[in-house]
């Protein structure tokens, strides 16, 4: 056994806090249309003029 070897409580521990701990993935879909809006808002403001 390694000197630093975790039982079941311990390797459950240390997943949830990097569970918790995790960026936020990142969503190609969520951005493209988020650029998309502002987009389209850029384009009526210059319509309006």
């Amino acid at each position: 056994m390694g000197k630093y070897q975790l039982d079941n409580k311990g390797k459950s521990a240390v997943t949830k806090y990097h569970e918790k701990n995790k960026p936020a993935k990142f969503d190609k879909k969520q951005q493209l249309e988020k650029i998309r809006a502002e987009y389209l808002k850029k384009k009526q403001k210059q319509t309006e003029k």
